[in-house]
């Protein structure tokens, strides 16, 4: 804080009543006044020419033309430093000055709303000429209307890139590989499209020619929300990301690769298996791998059939010493 400023704020406290005294009853012992030097500062107070121990007041009138003067200086004086500022600056901004989209977009954006989230893919698509990667997880493909209707307009999106000479690479779980309407998909497009999948991926992540990236966030009721990234740093770091996981992952199209059995456990089962050892529950089973609790509970008697568990603490006792997710590894 500045000295003029510290003089204003203190007369609008302490001081005030201070001065507002001393006009009623005139001189005050310069001790008095220890505590409110702003006062002295300030121009309210003065010494006394008759007593230099005492302190009088300057007329109310005096001290505010004074204090005005005093302010208007300091503005006239911030503003010459601005107009140095900018002089000196001005000639590096045009000099350093990234190109018009860089200045016009954002590197990171908050999309709110299915319908911005999908115009805002669209265009970013209809831009792309190289390359979608995808990281998709499970969805209600065959019971909803509106998803229907949404693949429907992701088919058209989709071959439009493809036909441009786009590459498309898409990552499920393994309990999308027989969904319908997922397997159609893949049999109605046509170009350089490949799918993979996997026990589990991380969650929905959408990247366009390497250079934004699209993933969701959490929103309030039925509102959807979605973040935009353009920053090149974070986009390559997802880029990675997926890359990994895509040599991990097993073909899906345009060549189907069954995931490899082990000792009679499938790789769902393996799958389910690792949650249990882990202690989760039915229903985060199902969460986590993409299908309905039913069939999660489906898969985890199979695998206490072939294990010979009788209850569930021995299966994952069983597990353990089978080594069937030593040997998945």
């Amino acid at each position: 804080m500045t000295a003029h400023e510290h003089e204003a704020e203190d007369l609008r406290e302490a001081g005030a009543e201070l001065y507002a005294r001393v006009l009623r009853e005139g001189p005050l012992p310069a001790e008095e006044a220890r505590g409110v030097p702003c006062l002295i500062d300030a121009g309210l107070l003065q010494p006394s020419l008759d007593d230099p121990g005492l302190l009088v007041p300057v007329p109310p009138a005096v001290a505010l033309h004074r204090l005005l003067r005093l302010s208007g200086e300091r503005v006239a004086a911030e503003r010459r430093r601005e107009e140095r500022l900018a002089a000196a600056l001005q000639p590096l901004m045009r000099a350093g000055a990234p190109p018009t989209e860089a200045t016009l977009a954002p590197s990171l954006r908050v999309l709110s709303g299915t319908e911005r989230i999908n115009r805002a893919l669209t265009e970013a698509l209809a831009q792309g000429k190289e390359e979608l990667l995808c990281m998709q997880p499970h969805g209600n493909y065959h019971r909803s209307e509106g998803a229907r209707a949404a693949q429907a307009d992701a088919m058209v999106r989709d071959q439009r890139f493809l036909d441009r000479g786009g590459r498309i690479r898409v990552l499920y779980p393994h309990t999308q590989r027989h969904i319908p309407l997922v397997v159609a998909r893949w049999e109605q497009l046509d170009g350089d499209a490949e799918a993979r999948t996997l026990d589990e991926i991380a969650g929905r992540l959408i990247l366009i020619d390497r250079a934004v990236a699209y993933i969701p966030g959490e929103g309030n009721g039925e509102r959807s929300i979605a973040l935009e990234i353009r920053q090149p740093a974070i986009v390559t770091y997802l880029v990675n990301v997926f890359d990994r996981f895509w040599r991990l992952a097993t073909p899906m199209h345009p060549e189907a690769v069954r995931p490899p059995s082990l000792g009679g456990v499938t790789a769902r089962q393996r799958a389910v298996a690792r949650f249990l050892v882990e202690g989760h529950t039915d229903a985060v089973i199902a969460d986590r791998l993409g299908m309905n609790i039913r069939t999660a509970r489906v898969h985890i008697a199979k695998l206490a059939a072939t294990l010979g568990s009788g209850s569930r603490a021995q299966l994952g006792y069983l597990i353990g010493q089978s080594g069937i997710l030593d040997r998945a590894e």
